[in-house]
């Protein structure tokens, strides 16, 4: 039989990217999605069918953060993480073969807003407003669960830069514009991780089977947004950008319909368990990555 490995919530930037690794390396992959031609959320028995035998499920199902923060989406956000992570839960406890990794979406906004020092698996503070009560929500969700067959990981991800898609686009057009300057202050941290080290994290968690728990995915070397900027424009063959001031970004974010907060959060986090069990980045730096991101038309 062919190697398994589920992934729910697998139709966006991230799960595309993975998709198209894991088939290129010999595995079917099953997907779990709203989208018709995928295994439904609603279609117990199909999930459990898919996750019997897999080698491996990784769940990055969730309503995008990037809208107004009003009520109904803060519900939204937080039942398409919760509920989705107990459907998964429960089908795993139904299997005869479950997978023996869960690998389960997190992220790195669980930490507080962070410009005077590193936050770390061990050492960083938790947070307190809307997106870290939908971190912490979501990993309660993960973990309540007890599965003695089946190791569980989450990955606490920063913001995952690619060049198929991602927040670079955006970026990319505030560049281009000339409005690739500071945002805010510009010494809020910006932590960051290509999309292949996220896909060969997995792979290094997959092998290391005496690993389990949460873990930052996040580059060793995150930069401030004034330098993220700096290297874009660097990168874009732009010297100059307008700035835009935290008032520009409210009203911005408004017209947008996003939050300032996506922006302006200084999210300052280091990947210390997975360095000190010896996974080595292959985009450790943003120059590395900008490199190998940036497509020929946006340095044109």
């Amino acid at each position: 039989m062919k190697k398994k490995i589920v992934l729910a919530g697998g139709t966006g930037f991230i799960g595309q990217y993975l998709e198209d690794k894991f088939t290129a390396t010999g595995y079917e992959v099953k997907i779990i999605s709203r989208q018709p031609q995928h295994i439904a959320w609603s279609n117990q028995a199909g999930i459990i069918s898919a996750l019997d035998g897999a080698e491996m499920l990784i769940n990055l199902a969730g309503k995008s953060v990037n809208c107004r923060y009003n009520d109904k989406n803060k519900e939204e956000i937080i039942s398409s993480r919760t509920k989705t992570t107990q459907i998964l839960g429960n089908a795993l406890l139904a299997c005869g073969s479950p997978p023996p990794l869960w690998i389960n979406s997190s992220t790195a906004t669980i930490y507080r807003h962070a410009e005077d020092r590193p936050m770390t698996e061990e050492n960083g503070e938790i947070g307190t407003g809307f997106s870290v009560d939908v971190a912490k929500a979501w990993e309660q969700s993960f973990f309540d669960y007890q599965l003695p067959r089946t190791r569980q990981v989450a990955l606490r991800m920063s913001i995952v830069l690619g060049a198929e898609g991602g927040v670079m686009e955006p970026y990319f057009n505030l560049v281009r514009f000339g409005l690739g300057g500071v945002q805010g202050a510009g010494n809020q941290m910006f932590s960051w991780i290509h999309i292949e080290d996220v896909y060969r994290a997995i792979l290094f968690l997959q092998e290391r089977t005496d690993l389990k728990g949460a873990f930052n995915v996040s580059a060793p070397h995150p930069v401030s947004n004034r330098e993220f900027m700096k290297q874009l424009r660097k990168a874009m063959n732009r010297k100059l950008g307008l700035p835009a001031q935290k008032w520009m970004l409210e009203i911005g974010a408004v017209f947008m319909k996003t939050e300032t907060e996506l922006i302006l959060k200084s999210r300052w986090v280091l990947p210390e368990r997975l360095e000190k069990e010896g996974f080595q980045f292959t985009f450790d730096t943003l120059e590395k990555a900008l490199q190998q991101i940036i497509p020929k038309k946006a340095i044109s």
